[in-house]
């Protein structure tokens, strides 16, 4: 059954669908793509909080993941390299709400209110880049439709 299921290809045949698939991509990609503007805009403030949450050469990881929100964002939007955009924003969405998010671990009631707003953020929005991941092999509506794959 699932064989047959993962052969059927993807069909945007019912009204509107490109115009909703495209406005989708739009909205999830800019905002994300607009987060990474702001690593790049905030890099100190954000460097500090990723070295309060003990993360690596926290300056480097608050660049590296600004790349990826900016260009992962980007591509989603403009439907370039798609499995590389929602595989990588769908990595780093669910490694950063892990990593960077820890609610469970706080003793501050708003504090973990806080912590588990974003960590549900970053949980349904890789959600929504594992769904895009899934049709990246296809060919988008209004995109560019450059990839690898």
């Amino acid at each position: 059954m699932l064989a047959e299921f993962t052969t059927l290809p993807l069909q945007f045949d019912t009204p509107l669908a490109d115009e909703l698939f495209l406005i989708g991509r739009i909205l999830f990609g800019a905002t994300l793509a607009f987060t990474g503007l702001n690593h790049f805009m905030s890099v100190d403030e954000m460097a500090g909080y990723a070295e309060f949450k003990g993360l690596p050469a926290p300056r480097f990881s608050v660049i590296a993941s600004g790349l990826v929100l900016a260009l992962g964002g980007l591509g989603v939007v403009v439907g370039a390299y798609p499995v590389i955009a929602a595989g990588g924003l769908a990595v780093f969405l669910l490694v950063s709400a892990v990593t960077m998010h820890d609610f469970w671990s706080m003793d501050d009631p708003e504090d973990q209110q806080n912590e588990m707003t974003s960590f549900l953020k970053n949980v349904y929005g890789a959600g929504a880049a594992i769904a895009l991941l899934a049709v990246g092999g296809t060919a988008w509506p209004y995109a560019l439709n450059v990839g690898l794959f």
